[in-house]
């Protein structure tokens, strides 16, 4: 019999509950029952002056020209629908309180009820949440708010033709990944784009990861001295900011001006049977493409080096002298000893430098701008996909709804790539 009156207590506070703050009130907490009644309260005075209008404006986005702006009511809609979900989140949890506060109170437990005892309750077992809070809300409006905006252009056809408030922006669907698949202008400038991305992030990370573990392997040996002044020249191209670099090095491999053609090869020349031609570095596609290759292989390296070389330090030397006089000559000491310790704690690290060459804007654009020549589609020669949005979206003839939608073909790729590399290498499971 108790416990049908306990069930018919709860049921009835959770039908009070259906309000926020009255299931709180029927438990006896009223200062918790005022704050969710108030925050319900809130959230319905804005919605009625003007977070209804954002919603039906996100349908909608406007329906008449130079009155109606569709960005604005695109982006604000967008805000809204993030303000409701976590309006109705906060609803869940005002049912389950209510509910968890009923079965405690018909069990006789003590319940908080007073100001005093709930703010004290909150700051004692809800520590850690009030701590992560703002954390949450942070990321919340300036992760997940870009984004959504991003995903919902993406279905829209805004582009040079359709630029508010003089012109509206229209829902088109999945019309922008139907012509970057399909549509045999972009489909191919995506290929090409997409193909260079590719290799051009294989090809120079590869470079980089390389360089740097051969250098820190090599400066790590006993019979090296002066591994001080080694370290500090392996660190240079880390010192200097990139952009400087890049620059710079963009002067260096000038077709005619540049200090490789002007320079180096000439005085490469003046070696017996040695007979170099002048190299088109900025005006041939591919050794642009070689040049920005090797160029991301000397900015890059340094990180690894620094990283690999801690490493290589925490490696116990009884393990090298074992398999010395076990027979293993120097490539199997480093095959089975120091290789497999470098993967096991810089494999995480490794896999980002990937993913942050696949969208790296700044060696692309600074080196050449995206040139050489052209693929169509607004794209350079070597170009990869983050540039190639870069010029959809600052062109004389801007193609936004097509630039996000690339934006999250890329963002896919690198969250799927990243997360079956994450598990196949068990790089988040180093317990063993």
């Amino acid at each position: 019999m108790q416990q049908e009156d306990t069930a018919v207590n709860v049921k009835g506070t959770m039908l009070r509950s259906i309000i926020p703050g009255l299931g709180q009130f029927a438990n006896g907490q009223v200062f918790k029952g005022v704050v969710f009644l108030a925050l319900f309260i809130g959230f319905i005075i804005q919605m009625v002056l003007g977070g209804f209008q954002s919603l039906i404006g996100l349908v909608t986005l406007g329906s008449v020209p130079m009155e109606d702006h569709s960005l604005f009511m695109l982006i604000q809609g967008t805000l809204q629908l993030i303000v409701t979900a976590l309006f109705l989140f906060f609803y869940f949890i005002n049912l389950v309180d209510a509910k968890r506060v009923a079965v405690m109170r018909k069990e006789g437990k003590k319940i908080n009820r007073t100001m005093k005892e709930v703010i004290h309750n909150v700051g004692d077992e809800g520590f850690p949440y009030l701590l992560t809070l703002p954390a949450y809300l942070l990321m919340i409006f300036t992760i997940i708010f870009p984004v959504l905006v991003t995903l919902f252009t993406a279905f829209t056809n805004y582009d040079f033709k359709h630029i508010p408030p003089a012109s509206l922006i229209d829902w088109v669907g999945a019309e922008n990944f139907f012509s970057i698949f399909f549509l045999s202008s972009y489909r191919n400038t995506f290929v090409a784009v997409f193909s260079w991305t590719v290799i051009w992030t294989l090809c120079a990370t590869t470079l980089q990861i390389t360089l740097g573990v051969f250098t820190a392997v090599i400066a790590h040996q006993k019979f090296i001295k002066f591994k001080r002044v080694f370290g500090i020249i392996f660190l240079l191209p880390w010192a200097v900011p990139a952009f400087i670099t890049i620059m710079s090095f963009s002067n260096i491999f000038n077709d005619s001006v540049g200090a490789i053609n002007t320079q180096v090869i000439p005085f490469l020349n003046n070696i017996p049977f040695v007979d170099i031609a002048s190299v088109p570095w900025k005006t041939d596609p591919n050794w642009t493409k070689v040049a920005i290759i090797l160029i991301q292989g000397w900015l890059g390296f340094p990180y690894i080096y620094v990283m690999v070389t801690g490493i290589l330090q925490s490696i116990s030397e009884d393990l090298y002298e074992a398999a010395k006089i076990d027979g293993a000559n120097a490539w199997q000491r480093f095959s089975s000893i120091t290789l497999p310790a470098i993967f096991l704690v810089a494999a995480p690290t490794f896999i980002t430098q990937y993913t942050g060459n696949f969208n790296n804007f700044s060696m692309i654009y600074l080196f050449n701008n995206g040139g050489p020549g052209s693929v169509g589609g607004g794209a350079g020669s070597t170009d990869i996909l983050i540039s190639w949005i870069y010029k959809l979206t600052t062109g004389t003839s801007p193609q936004y709804s097509m630039a996000s939608a690339i934006t999250l073909i890329i963002s896919m790729i690198v969250i799927a790539v990243s997360l079956l590399v994450f598990k196949k290498t068990n790089a988040f499971k180093m317990e063993d």
